[in-house]
């Protein structure tokens, strides 16, 4: 087998806790994966992996061909990317990551248009509580709010977007209106538990952290929102989700000059600036976004 395909098999296993698992991913038995694991490494003549019985881990050699690995594969990547997009008609495996929620109500009817209009590509959409990484977990896009961490991606803005504090008319009316961020230690405050995320603290314009506690929690937004409708709490939520609701009277902006810039971002790889199957969805995305914006927006 070429080079290469060892490559992208070994940046499968090396993304996985077990033979297991990265076998169920490769579609083969895990005795094939480990076979021809034993096959790079003799190769090579270097051992890449520690295997115990239940978790696999990467030697200082792993983590050195991991990297040219990836660096390999991206040029690869990029050199059909590039050929591809001259002819301007896009084609090929796109990969997208998004949220739950919104991947659910907004990316996914999107994906289904985008397929429709362009039948070359096949889309795989992954949805996570807390965004992936881009090029170790090989995704040619991410939908996120806020600012991408890695600076050498490209974003392209999809809509303005806060997050704000709100509650339940019922729930303010029997402990009270906050009149400043303090008084949150004194409420029940819903949070969101996310992975590397500090769940039990909001940070509130200027990066102003305020901790909050409370009876309930939950790793899931559409149930947080709920229980905040039941008037069971305060909660910090993205506009885009709870504008419809403050627009109905079910719920209520509290401390309205506390919240946080988080928009909603296209995020790629550089190498995929280029790229027609990125570009022409995000303008997809942006054509069916656009007559929502009013609903998704509270006045400013």
């Amino acid at each position: 087998m070429s080079g290469e395909s060892d490559m992208r098999f070994f940046t499968v296993v090396a993304q996985r806790n077990s033979l297991t698992q990265a076998a169920l991913e490769l579609g083969i038995t895990a005795s094939a994966v480990s076979r021809r694991l034993a096959r790079i490494e003799d190769r090579l003549g270097v051992r890449l992996v520690n295997r115990t019985t239940r978790r696999l881990s990467l030697t200082s050699e792993g983590e050195a061909y991991l990297s040219v690995s990836h660096e390999i594969i991206n040029r690869i990547a990029a050199a059909e990317e590039a050929i591809i997009s001259a002819r301007g008609e896009p084609q090929g495996l796109l990969r997208i990551n998004a949220t739950f929620q919104f991947g659910r109500e907004y990316i996914a009817p999107a994906i289904s248009k985008f397929s429709i209009r362009y039948p070359q590509v096949q889309v795989q959409l992954v949805l996570t509580d807390a965004p992936l990484n881009l090029i170790e977990d090989g995704f040619d896009l991410q939908i996120r709010f806020g600012p991408p961490t890695a600076t050498r991606h490209v974003t392209a803005l999809l809509l303005r977007n806060r997050r704000m504090l709100v509650a339940a008319p019922s729930y303010l009316a029997a402990r009270g209106v906050p009149r400043r961020l303090a008084d949150l230690a004194h409420h029940s405050c819903i949070v969101l538990r996310q992975e590397h995320a500090a769940y039990d603290i909001w940070r509130l314009g200027d990066d102003q952290g305020v901790r909050v506690a409370g009876a309930l929690a939950t790793n899931d937004g559409e149930i947080a929102v709920s229980w905040v409708l039941d008037g069971h709490g305060i909660m910090l939520r993205s506009e885009w989700d709870i504008a419809p609701h403050v627009r109905s009277g079910r719920l209520q902006i509290v401390l309205p000059r506390h919240y946080t810039q988080a928009d909603i971002m296209a995020v790629y790889p550089e190498r995929l600036n280029l790229s027609a199957k990125v570009r022409m969805f995000v303008d997809l995305l942006r054509e069916e976004l656009k007559p929502k914006t009013q609903e998704l927006q509270l006045a400013r």
